[in-house]
C-alpha cells in the first residue's frame, strides 16, 4: 500500500516519486554533454528554417595521445640505431683497425750444378724425382684439423684457413696466373689496404724486397717456358695461430713442381722440372674474415733451376732441359744503402733434380 498521502493506486508514472527517481543521481557534466553525438539547436537557431530540433555533431578524431606518440618515436629510433650498429660492427667490436703491414719479399734463385735433366715424358720425370709422392693440384694444399684460439672461434679459424688455401691455389696453380696473363684471381683475395702495393708491384716490378710480382704469385716467363703437364705436384702444410687478440696468423709452407717445355715447342720436345718453394705468412683480422681476404705479410721464395744473373722479380725464368747456368755475378748489394735489398742466390742440390 501507498503512504498516507499517496493515491490508492500509487504514484502515477512520470510523477515526482515515480520511476525517474532512480536517475536523479546521474549528473550530466560538461564532458558528457560535449561527447554527445546529438546537439539541440539554440532558440535563435530554431527560429530559422531548421525543421529538426537537433543536429548531429561530426565525429571526434581520436588520434594517439602525446605520450603514446613519443613512445612510438623512441622505439623507432632505438630500432634504427640497433640496425645501424649491427651493419657497422657485425662482430660486435668497435675497436679501431690497426694499419696493415706491407709485404716483405725474398726471392732466391737456385742455380743447377750442371745440365738440367729432361725427358719427353713428364710422368717419368716426376716418378724419378723427389716429387713422386706429392699430391696433384689443390689436393696438395690440405686444411689441417682446426680448433679455436683464445680470441677466435673454430668457425673463424676454418674461414681463415680456407681463404688462405684459396689464395695459394689461385696464385700457384691457375694457368692464367702462372703464365702472366691474369692477376685478378689472386688480387681479388688481397686486403684492400694492400692493393696499392700489389698493383705497383705488377705495374713497376722492382727487386727491392717490396715490389716483386714473384713474391705475390708464381709467375713463369711465358716467352721462355710453357706447361708440359697441367698436373702440377704439390706438398705442404698450413698452421693457424694468433698474431694478437684481433688478428689470426696463418703460416704456409708448400713446394710446387712444374713440368715445363720451351715455349712454342712440339709436344715431343724434352720436358724438365721446375721447383718452387713458398713460405708465406698471412694475417687476417675480423674484417678480412668477413670479406674473405688476406694480408700477405712475408713471402720467402726459393726457385730453380734458375740463373743467378737473371732478374727474378718480374718473372721466374727457368732453365730448361739441357741448359746450364750461365757464368756471371749476381746483382750487387750495397751495404751503405739501408733500403737496398741483399742479392741472394743458391745452388740447386743434385738430389733435387730427377735421376737420369
Amino acid at each position: 500500500m501507498g503512504g498516507p498521502g499517496d493515491p490508492p493506486e500509487g504514484t502515477p508514472e512520470g510523477g515526482p516519486g515515480g520511476a525517474e527517481d532512480e536517475y536523479r543521481s546521474v549528473v550530466f557534466d560538461e564532458s558528457f554533454v560535449r561527447a554527445a553525438r546529438l546537439q539541440e539547436f539554440s532558440a535563435k537557431e530554431r527560429m530559422a528554417d531548421h525543421t529538426p530540433a537537433v543536429r548531429r555533431r561530426p565525429p571526434r578524431h581520436r588520434g594517439l595521445g602525446r605520450q603514446a606518440l613519443i613512445l612510438v618515436l623512441l622505439i623507432a629510433v632505438a630500432f634504427g640505431t640497433a640496425i645501424y650498429m649491427g651493419v657497422r660492427h657485425p662482430y660486435g667490436s668497435a675497436q679501431t683497425r690497426r694499419p696493415v703491414e706491407s709485404l716483405r719479399i725474398t726471392v732466391i734463385p737456385l742455380a743447377p750444378q750442371g745440365k738440367v735433366p729432361g725427358a719427353t715424358d713428364a710422368e717419368s720425370l716426376y716418378a724419378r724425382s723427389p716429387a713422386a709422392p706429392f699430391e696433384v693440384g689443390a689436393e696438395g694444399v690440405p686444411l689441417p684439423a682446426s680448433r679455436s684460439t683464445a680470441h677466435f672461434s673454430d668457425s673463424q679459424v676454418v674461414t681463415a684457413l680456407t681463404t688462405v688455401k684459396d689464395y695459394i691455389v689461385r696464385s700457384s696453380l691457375y694457368p692464367e696466373v702462372l703464365t702472366g696473363r691474369e692477376v685478378r684471381p689472386a688480387r681479388s683475395l688481397i686486403d684492400s689496404d694492400q692493393l696499392d702495393q700489389f698493383d705497383q708491384s705488377f705495374d713497376h716490378p722492382a727487386a727491392d724486397g717490396r715490389h716483386a710480382p714473384t713474391g705475390w704469385v708464381i709467375r713463369i716467363d711465358p716467352a721462355r717456358a710453357q706447361l708440359a703437364d697441367d698436373r702440377i705436384r704439390v706438398l705442404g702444410s698450413l698452421e693457424a695461430g694468433e698474431a694478437d687478440s684481433a688478428t689470426l696468423e696463418i703460416t704456409a709452407d708448400h713446394t710446387f713442381v712444374y713440368a715445363l717445355r720451351p715455349t712454342g715447342s712440339a709436344a715431343d720436345a724434352p720436358a724438365s722440372l721446375f721447383t718452387v718453394r713458398r713460405e708465406l705468412t698471412f694475417h687476417l683480422d675480423r674484417d678480412d674474415l668477413r670479406t674473405h681476404q688476406v694480408q700477405l705479410i712475408t713471402s720467402y721464395v726459393q726457385a730453380g733451376p734458375l740463373a743467378c744473373v737473371e732478374d727474378s722479380a718480374a718473372y721466374l725464368r727457368p732453365l730448361l732441359a739441357g741448359q746450364t747456368a750461365r757464368s756471371g755475378t749476381p746483382a750487387g748489394t750495397n751495404p751503405y744503402e739501408t733500403d737496398s735489398p741483399t742479392a741472394l742466390c743458391g745452388t740447386l742440390a743434385a738430389g733435387a733434380q730427377p735421376k737420369v
